[in-house]
This record gives structure tokens, C-alpha cells and sequence, in this order.
């Protein structure tokens, strides 16, 4: 599927018959780290589609998606490999039943190795070269990013009891922040990048449209435009894609065709995730043309 993929355009219509608009922009990165085999690095403020994006490029190739969610804390062992201790012992014990003895040289092998979503990537036998997501990467510590620079850099994860794996197919890779901190200069040297930005009320109008087909025509427009003015408040938590697709849904699912403030109130918890975002936004009623508009 990858060698029939010749244009960013040809992608981008892949990718909307999954379900994901895609522009011009995000499309040519996209394209480029499939062609060019070269992770890319996809920033942008929460909500904005950025781990959508991942998903809808492993069903657009139809090939397999391989997430690592990042957070601090995160360790080489949950995220590159570790030994599977357990199998290791009932190795020992075997042997022992056997009367034979087992070297270190026997136990640390590729047998007893757990693959974890980095070396799951490498090591991917399926027909297609799997997407690889490493999701937040800015929730990860300082220290994790050094780890992946080998395998960013040559495909590759080295193993010191056993040796260097590197990948036959080099995995697509999508790495995401949402600039919670500032990433290497290491790391960024080794990915394409591309910012995303929050799309239009016209383009979040489209991407309510094909998410929730159900809902009218005139509660999405409204909708639309609604969470525009919202994301302009000084939120602690700003509405993204995913909070108004699940609104639009609620608000559909209740029969509402037109947003009204009544509606729009009593659905807040699909979009406010707050206490005090929901007092911004219900207070700031009075000033946003969409539930202004609408009849109470």
C-alpha cells in the first residue's frame, strides 16, 4: 500500500475515506514520512487531531497501528523491551530437572526478550510497515527522549546482552506534543515537522458533518462556530476536536436539530471539563453569537 501511495493528495483522499480531513499541509508531511521513511513530529495545542491524525494514516495505509502512550516516569523497559524473568526461571528449572545448567548466554537470548512498542515496530512481520505512535511524547522525562535517538535516527534499538535489532522495514513513525515542554534539539533534528493549527468553524463544520452524520445541518454549522468562540475564552481545558464531535453527538442524540441555550447548558459535560470552565462558559453566554442566536 505504501509504494501506491505517489502524491500527498493521494494520501489525503485515503485518509478522508477513513473519516479524517486532512490539508494540504499535514497531508505533505504525512506523505513525506511515508516516502522518505523519516519520523515526523506533529505539534499542536490539545484537541486539535493530532493523535487522530496517526490513527487515520494506519487505516488509510491499511497497516497496523503500534501506540506508545508516553507519561513521566516512563522507562526503557515499558517502552523499548524488557526480560521475561518468569520464562527465564521456569528455563532454570527445567534444565535443573534435568540436570543441566543454564549459562547466562542461554537466558539472554531474543527467546526471553518482551517486546515493547518500540521493538514491537522493529521487529513487525506483517506485510505493510506498521504505524508506530509515540503519543505525548512531551509527557515523557528529558532522559526518555535520549533512548529513542537510536531508534529514531537508524530504525534500530540495541540490546546489550544480545546485540543491535534494526528494523527490515522502517516503521512509520508519528510522534506527538502538545508543547507541555520544550523537546531536544536532538530529537527534533531527527523528524519532519509540522504544526497544527485548530481548524476553521467552516473545516470543524466538515469534520461534524462526516463524525456525526445523524445530526442537522443547522446544529452543526451552529455548533461549529460555537466551539470556535468558546476555544477563544481563557479556558483551563479548551474544547477540542474530540469534545465536539462527542457534543454534536449529544446534542443529536437528544433530537436537538437547532442549538438553543437550554440545550447547549444541559449538554455542557460533553464540552466543559471543568467546574470552572463550565461557570466560564455558561457565563460568557451573554457574549457568544451562537447560543445568543439560538432561542431559549
Amino acid at each position: 500500500m505504501t509504494e501506491q501511495i505517489g502524491a500527498a493528495e493521494t494520501l489525503a483522499d485515503r485518509m478522508e475515506r477513513v473519516g479524517y480531513l486532512v490539508d494540504d499541509g499535514l497531508a505533505t508531511a504525512l506523505f513525506l514520512a511515508v516516502r522518505l521513511g523519516q519520523p515526523v513530529l506533529l505539534e499542536g495545542e490539545p484537541g486539535v487531531g493530532k493523535t487522530t491524525a496517526a490513527k487515520a494514516l494506519a487505516g488509510a495505509l491499511d497497516t497496523a497501528l503500534i501506540r506508545l502512550q508516553c507519561y513521566e516516569g516512563l522507562t526503557a523497559s515499558e517502552a523499548l523491551y524488557e526480560w521475561n524473568y518468569q520464562r527465564q526461571l521456569l528455563a532454570i528449572r527445567l534444565a535443573e530437572s534435568h540436570g543441566d545448567r543454564l549459562r547466562d548466554a542461554d537466558l539472554f537470548t531474543a527467546e526471553f526478550l518482551s517486546d515493547r512498542p518500540i521493538l514491537q515496530a522493529i521487529r513487525f512481520t506483517g506485510p505493510r510497515p506498521p504505524v508506530l505512535l509515540i503519543d505525548e511524547i512531551d509527557r515523557a522525562d528529558d532522559e526518555f527522549e535520549a533512548l529513542l535517538f537510536e531508534f529514531l535516527g537508524e530504525s534500530a534499538v540495541s540490546i546489550p546482552e544480545i546485540g543491535t535489532f534494526t528494523a527490515a522495514r522502517r516503521p512509520i513513525v508519528v510522534l506527538t506534543s502538545n508543547r507541555s515542554r520544550e523537546l531536544h534539539d536532538a530529537l527534533r533534528r531527527r523528524c519532519l515537522y509540522h504544526w497544527i493549527e485548530f481548524p476553521s468553524a467552516a473545516r470543524v463544520a466538515q469534520i461534524l458533518r462526516r463524525a456525526v452524520p445523524a445530526a442537522a445541518t443547522a446544529l452543526i454549522a451552529s455548533a461549529a462556530d460555537f466551539v470556535g468562540q468558546v476555544r477563544a475564552l481563557d479556558l483551563d481545558k479548551p474544547p477540542g476536536l474530540a469534545e465536539a464531535i462527542d457534543w454534536v453527538s449529544a446534542l443529536s442524540m437528544l433530537g436537538v436539530t437547532e442549538l438553543t441555550r437550554p440545550d447547549a447548558t444541559r449538554t455542557l459535560a460533553a464540552l466543559a471539563k471543568t467546574a470552572d470552565d463550565r461557570d466560564a462558559v455558561t457565563a460568557a453566554f451573554g457574549a457568544l453569537d451562537g447560543p445568543d442566536r439560538a432561542r431559549a
